[in-house]
C-alpha cells in the first residue's frame, strides 16, 4: 500500500470515530484499528516535534505565555540520581546506546544488540554518518556539555548580522547560561590525580603558544567532588559518563527547560512517540502522523494529530528528512527550493592522542575541563578540547582531543523515492580546508613531536553536530518561520547556517531559539500560534 493510500485509510477510519472538542490537547478513544493496531485522532493547539534545545525552549516559553503545548519525543525518559545505572557505561556499552532502527556502525565498529529505543541513531549518508540523539532532552543527554558562545567577529562572519550579536550577548546567551547552570571545574578537582590528562592538555597547549581556558559546563561540580570523596560511584571522575551521567548533576534539557515547562501544567510530553510524516491539511492546518512505540520499537498505536502550529525540533537530520519527504511527495506544497541544502558537519574531528611520556593517567576524569579557542582568524576559527577516555583494564597511555571549526564545506539532502527518504550527500573533501589546514596542525602542536595522533574521522567520517538543511535566510526567517508556510516553524540545528562559528552547537541553538521565542510570543501568539 502506498503512503498516500495508507494515510487516506487512516484518515477515513478516524473520521468515523473521533470526537473532537475544545482547545489544547484532547484525545478521543475510538474503535478504529489499522492492521490490528489501535488508531487515535487528536487535536492540539501547538505540537513540538523533538525535545532537545530547540524543542525545550519552545515548550517552556510558549507555556509561560499561556499556550498549551504537546511535545512529541521518539525516545525514552532517562531519570538519573546518585548511584543510578540509567545510562550505559562508556566502558561497557549495551542495547541502551543504540536506537532500534540505527545503522549498527555507530563508532566505526558494528554494535549488535537486541532492538531498543536507545540513545543514539547513526544516520548514514554519502561520505558522512551523522550521529543523532533520541530521548527526552535530545542531544543534551549524550553531549559532553561544552557550552561555548562565539565571539562577535566569528559570529558575524558566519551568521546573519540581523540576529544582532550584541543583543544576544546581552540577553539570550546569558539566559541560556542561567537555565543550564553553567560553571567551570573547580581547581580543587582539577588538581586531583584523575584529572592529570586535563592538566597535561592545558600545559601542552600553552607551551605551543595556543590560547587555553576553562570551558563552561552545565554541571554541578559538587557531584564530581562527591565522587572524589567516595560518596558516589564514579561517573564523572572516571570518564564513564560519555553516554549520559548516571549520578545526576548534569543540567540537561529534560531537567531544566522541559521540567519547568511541565511544571506550568500546560505542556504535555509524550515519549516513545515517533513522527513518521507531516503534511498540510486542506484547511491549512498541520497533520502529524505518529507511531507510539514500546521500548523495542514495536508500534503500539497509530495517531493522527492535527494542529494549527507545528514546530519542528527533531534535530537536524530528522527535521530536514521529514520536510524533504513531505515536499517530494506533495504533502506540503511549495516548500522553499533550498530545503535540504546548506548542510554542514561543524568540521567535527576526534583525535586519539597517544604519548607514553605525557603520563595522562588512568582513569581520566571528565567530562571536559580545558579547551583552546583559536578564533583570531574568523574565516578559519576552530576550537580544540580534551576529553577523557573510558576506564579500561590497562593504562592506554592515551587521551582524546575533539575539534570543531568554522567551515564553508557544505552538503545537501536528495530525496530517494526508492527509499522514501532524503539521503545526505557530502563531498569527499568536505571540511578539509579547516580540518587539515587548521584544526589538525593545532592538535599536532599540542601533541608535540613525541605524540601520535590518530584522526578517527579518516577511518569513520562522522559528526555529532549535524547542522543546516532548513537554514535561516533561505528556508526559514531568523525566527524559524518556514517561508510561505503559515504555522510551520523550524527551531533546532536544521535552522543553523551549516556551522555554529567554531563552537559546538548547543549554546547557539538554544540562544537562537530563545531569541526566536521572544519574537514569536510577541508577534505570532494569538494570530498564528
Amino acid at each position: 500500500m502506498s503512503a498516500i493510500s495508507r494515510r487516506s485509510l487512516l484518515t477515513g477510519a478516524v473520521a468515523a470515530g473521533a470526537v473532537l472538542a475544545g482547545a489544547g490537547s484532547i484525545a478521543a478513544p475510538i474503535a478504529a484499528r489499522v492492521n490490528g493496531v489501535p488508531l487515535t485522532r487528536e487535536e492540539h493547539r501547538v505540537v513540538v516535534v523533538g525535545s532537545g534545545f530547540g524543542g525545550g525552549v519552545s515548550a517552556l516559553r510558549l507555556a509561560q505565555a499561556g499556550v498549551p503545548v504537546t511535545v512529541l519525543e521518539r525516545g525514552l525518559r532517562w531519570p538519573t540520581g546518585p548511584n543510578a545505572e540509567t545510562f550505559p557505561r562508556a566502558s561497557n556499552l549495551d542495547k541502551r546506546v543504540l536506537w532500534y532502527r540505527s545503522s549498527p556502525n555507530l563508532f566505526g565498529t558494528p554494535l549488535i544488540f537486541e532492538p531498543y529505543t536507545g540513545l543514539v541513531e547513526a544516520v548514514v549518508g554519502e561520505n558522512m554518518t551523522a550521529l543523532c540523539a533520541a530521548g527526552l532532552g535530545g542531544g543534551s543527554l549524550v553531549y559532553q556539555g561544552m557550552s561555548l558562545q562565539p565571539d562577535e567577529a566569528v559570529f558575524n562572519t558566519w551568521f546573519p548580522q540581523e540576529l544582532d550579536w550584541a543583543r544576544m550577548d546581552r540577553v539570550h546567551y546569558p539566559r541560556v547560561a542561567k537555565m543550564l547552570g553553567l560553571a567551570v571545574a573547580p581547581d580543587e578537582l582539577v588538581a586531583t590525580e584523575n584529572y592529570r590528562a586535563a592538566r597535561v592538555f592545558a600545559e601542552r597547549a600553552a607551551r605551543a603558544g595556543l590560547p587555553v581556558s576553562k570551558i563552561p559546563m552545565p554541571i554541578d561540580w559538587d557531584f564530581a567532588m562527591a565522587e572524589h570523596r567516595g560518596e558516589m560511584k564514579p561517573s564523572y571522575t572516571n570518564g564513564d559518563g560519555a553516554m549520559g551521567v548516571n549520578n545526576g548533576g548534569k543540567h540537561t534539557v529534560d531537567v531544566t527547560y522541559i521540567a519547568q515547562a511541565e511544571a506550568t501544567g500546560l505542556v504535555d510530553v509524550r515519549t516513545l512517540h515517533e513522527v513518521t510524516e507531516v503534511e498540510r491539511a486542506s484547511d491549512g492546518r498541520w497533520t502529524v502522523h505518529v507511531q507510539r512505540l514500546d521500548s523495542t520499537g514495536a508500534v503500539q498505536e497509530h495517531k493522527i494529530l492535527t494542529t494549527t502550529t507545528l514546530i519542528m525540533a527533531a534535530g537536524t537530520m530528522n527535521t530536514t528528512r521529514l520536510l524533504m519527504r513531505a515536499g517530494a511527495k506533495g504533502l506540503i506544497p511549495d516548500l522553499p527550493d533550498e530545503l535540504g541544502g546548506n548542510w554542514g558537519s561543524n568540521a567535527d574531528r576526534i583525535y586519539l592522542w597517544t604519548d607514553p611520556s605525557a603520563e595522562f593517567g588512568a582513569p581520566q576524569g571528565g567530562p571536559v575541563v580545558f579547551g583552546s579557542k583559536n578564533w583570531a582568524d574568523p574565516q578559519h576559527a576552530h576550537t580544540l578540547i580534551q576529553a577523557s577516555i573510558p576506564p579500561l583494564s590497562l593504562n592506554a597511555q592515551s587521551t582524546v582531543m575533539v575539534g570543531y571549526g568554522a567551515s564553508a564545506g557544505r552538503g545537501r539532502f536528495v530525496y530517494d523515492s526508492a527509499k522514501d527518504d532524503a539521503v545526505l550527500r557530502w563531498p569527499h573533501e568536505g571540511d578539509s580546508v579547516v580540518q587539515t589546514g587548521h584544526i589538525g596542525p593545532a592538535a599536532q602542536k599540542i601533541a608535540g613531536p613525541d605524540g601520535l595522533l590518530i584522526d578517527t574521522n579518516l577511518v569513520f567520517p562522522s559528526t555529532w553536530h549535524p547542522l543546516g538543511g532548513a537554514s535561516m535566510g533561505s528556508v526559514c526567517d531568523l525566527d524559524g518561520r518556514v517561508l510561505g508556510q503559515r504555522g510551520l516553524y523550524v527551531l533546532d540545528g536544521a535552522l543553523m547556517p551549516g556551522n555554529t562559528a567554531a563552537c559546538n552547537p548547543s549554546m547557539t541553538i538554544a540562544a537562537v531559539a530563545e531569541r526566536a521565542l521572544d519574537n514569536l510570543v510577541a508577534q505570532d501568539v494569538g494570530s498564528v500560534i
